[in-house]
């Protein structure tokens, strides 16, 4: 009689990307179009929850917006970029304002990219996409 031992199976489970952002409408669009492209979505409503979210569950990306109530998303981004366990996490921020100040901001705080909203669909899974490694579709 053989006894044959196999490796345990693991499950590879889709990125998880967390979406920040104070806009219902918002964080809706973003995993109805995330959530076709096969991720897993995680929400939160402003920095505050977003950071305690990020230092709880391991995320793949981060989709941040600006003007958020408690906390912005320029603080969530430096906070993120301090705390050891979060510090690499790709970041993609979005906002309405669309000056190139507001895009420096945004990378001098730790953003990857920045996107000025409205996010069309496309553009939204391209970067993301881009930023995790994957193709789109």
């Amino acid at each position: 009689m053989t006894i044959q031992l196999s490796a345990p199976v693991t499950e590879v489970l889709p990125p998880q990307i967390l979406v920040v952002d104070d806009a219902t409408v918002v964080r809706l669009y973003y995993r109805q179009i995330l959530e076709a492209q096969g991720y897993r979505i995680e929400e939160a409503i402003n920095g505050i929850e977003g950071l305690e979210k990020a230092m709880q569950i391991s995320f793949d990306l981060c989709i941040v917006d600006v003007n958020m109530p408690m906390m912005d998303g320029f603080t969530f981004l430096h906070a993120l970029r301090r705390e050891p366990v979060t510090h690499a996490i790709p970041a993609l921020m979005t906002s309405t304002e669309a000056d190139p100040e507001d895009r420096r901001t945004a990378l001098r705080a730790g953003a990857n990219f920045y996107l000025v909203k409205p996010v069309a669909r496309d553009q939204l899974a391209l970067y993301v996409a881009a930023m995790l490694g994957r193709s789109v579709g």
